[in-house]
């Protein structure tokens, strides 16, 4: 990581540097060989992926609801150098945007969450893919989130979230891993790979990372050792997991 990087920009490269570990062989990342890609990033925002994507030489369709937020990822593509398609809508409208079968790669980051039916979202998914396309969804942890109001001395939400299955609220609906499994293969997927994310992440204090030499790079590390260990995974504020639509 750069120490040019500004004050929270090394707890976000945390944040995200396992979900890029997982790409990577996908998208060819630092020299990897792999062929362009039709890439499909629902509710991609101001383009913190899409762009990054787009710039290893992939074809990148950004859909996401807000226009300010596809204003701003104009701005950071031009910025960076490259194209990314910007779409407003959002998962329910998905089949209006996106031909079936027209995606290689599907991001779905931070989306399940809010949507009514999970379930009927990954199905429209795996109707964009092509066969043998790739699904990288990113969910909200229930186990960590139950922990994180507990020790905020919130213990009645605490409690009401142990067994909440439902969206409420703006962060939405949370997911065991067994449940997101469950998920992906009710709509036909192959799940590949799951990993935890921001295990420690959101419990080292951001000036702790600006201040401290090493210390980002030693929390990636860190980050990275746990990931897919199965007595931390309950402790990850977020589960990644990849899935394959079978050829």
């Amino acid at each position: 990581m750069s120490a040019s990087e500004r004050p929270g920009e090394r707890q976000g490269a945390a944040r995200t540097a396992v979900v890029w570990e997982t790409l990577r062989p996908i998208l060819g990342d630092q020299g990897g060989a792999a062929p362009t890609l039709d890439v499909l990033d629902i509710g991609g925002g101001t383009g913190g992926f899409a762009v990054r994507v787009a710039g290893l030489g992939h074809r990148v369709t950004v859909v996401d609801p807000s226009p300010d937020a596809l204003a701003s990822l104009g701005r950071r593509a031009r910025e960076a150098g490259v194209e990314v398609d910007a779409v407003q809508g959002d998962l329910s409208g998905l089949r209006e945007v996106a031909e079936q079968g027209s995606a290689d790669l599907v991001l779905c980051h931070g989306v399940l969450e809010v949507v009514a039916d999970a379930g009927a979202a990954l199905a429209t998914l795996a109707q964009v893919l092509r066969p043998g396309g790739t699904l990288s969804l990113l969910v909200a942890q229930r186990t960590a989130a139950v922990v994180a109001r507990a020790m905020a001395g919130h213990f009645g939400q605490a409690r009401a979230l142990l067994d909440d299955t439902e969206a409420a609220g703006r962060a939405g609906r949370r997911f065991t891993r067994d449940e997101a499994v469950a998920l992906l293969q009710g709509a036909g997927f192959e799940v590949t790979s799951v990993h935890g994310i921001r295990v420690f992440a959101d419990l080292v204090p951001g000036s702790l990372l600006d201040l401290e030499p090493g210390a980002s790079t030693a929390l990636v590390e860190l980050e990275h050792a746990v990931a897919q260990r199965p007595d931390y995974l309950p402790l990850a504020t977020q589960l990644h997991l990849v899935a394959t639509k079978p050829a």
